[in-house]
């Protein structure tokens, strides 16, 4: 097993670039703009870019508001600019750079600040289609497009109908892939929708969560019980492979690991690793947000890291008492109020 002594080397192995990802950019030349670089999975993929295409500008655009990520990024050979996505001409001033990955975006207090979410959600995709109409996008998007889908089937595939429960966070997500594609079909823009879902990162993300509390002795709440995780190296390498399989209109692919997995089951198997038992409460609904991904294992083959791996990098994380990042996935959430 890889041995994380800390958080630097974590990031390192999660942005080694893969031979498949090398191939695959050099089908999608030009400079990489990597919109929102700013958030929980920004970094890395921006690193990773840089990794696999080191002749070429990775450039990176936030608000830079987390002290020190900017001086970290440069170090790692990435440019930086800080931008207001929501103003206008600041959006206008960036570069106009051949491949677009766009990861902006408001998910926690959507429901408290319902204005500034669909402004983030939707209006930012729009002027984002408009201004990089001649580039091609890779746009993050998310499992909560789609309905709940059984516990006992495979999920939601892509031509499931995007009817989201109810929440201001789900729906102005639809609302994102609906301004792009509007962009895509008006200027012909090439692209993708990533509809990802729980990215892990040992510092957080469901299996984070899970383990934290089983580790702790605090209750697991199973009632959305079911979930698909995707390691974090494994997610951005897909979106970044997706630069060379974009198309016009863009189109989405689900994004995660190819298992139904049981949160039940997660918290008995760190309680085992723990040397504890687990507390759960509640009892598990009979839908949960579930993605078909056969459509990306055809396209990009399955992903590198397997769930078992990830459960056993992640006990020992939380064993050894490596940080977290405080921020919480709210998996359990089911009423759509993040």
């Amino acid at each position: 097993m890889v041995n994380f002594e800390n958080a630097e080397v974590l990031e390192e192995f999660m942005t080694r670039p893969s031979p498949q990802l090398a191939a695959d950019l050099a089908r999608a030349p030009g400079d990489i703009l990597v919109l929102g670089v700013g958030g929980k999975m920004g970094p890395t993929l921006a690193r990773m870019a840089k990794r696999a295409a080191p002749e070429r500008r990775v450039i990176g655009v936030a608000r830079f508001s987390e002290h020190g990520l900017r001086e970290k990024l440069e170090a790692q050979g990435i440019e930086c600019i800080a931008c207001d996505l929501l103003e206008r001409a600041a959006l206008e001033r960036l570069p106009r750079a051949p491949n677009v990955v766009f990861m902006a975006g408001h998910k926690f207090g959507a429901s408290g600040n319902a204005s500034m979410t669909w402004a983030m959600n939707v209006a930012v995709p729009f002027m984002v289609a408009e201004t990089f109409r001649d580039s091609r996008i890779v746009a993050f998007s998310t499992a909560c497009v789609y309905p709940y889908a059984g516990v006992n089937g495979r999920g939601a595939d892509e031509a499931t109908p995007n009817t989201p429960p109810e929440g201001d966070y789900a729906n102005s997500c639809v609302g994102r892939e609906r301004a792009f594609d509007y962009g895509s079909r008006r200027y012909g823009t090439a692209g993708r929708f990533v509809r990802l879902e729980y990215a892990i990162d040992l510092r957080y993300g469901v299996l984070h969560d899970v383990a934290v509390k089983v580790f702790a002795g605090a209750p697991v709440d199973v009632t959305m019980g079911h979930v698909n995780v995707i390691w974090q190296g494994d997610a951005n390498e897909q979106a970044l492979r997706l630069l060379a399989h974009c198309t016009a209109p863009a189109s989405p692919l689900n994004v995660s690991g190819p298992e139904v997995v049981s949160v039940r089951g997660l918290a008995a198997e760190f309680g085992k690793r723990f040397g504890t038992k687990a507390v759960v409460t509640g009892s598990e609904a009979p839908t949960a947000w579930l993605v078909d991904t056969r459509a990306a294992q055809a396209l990009l083959g399955p992903p590198r890291v397997p769930l078992a791996m990830m459960i056993a990098w992640q006990a020992d994380w939380i064993a050894r008492g490596l940080p977290g990042l405080g921020k919480p996935t709210h998996f359990e959430t089911r009423d759509g109020k993040y």
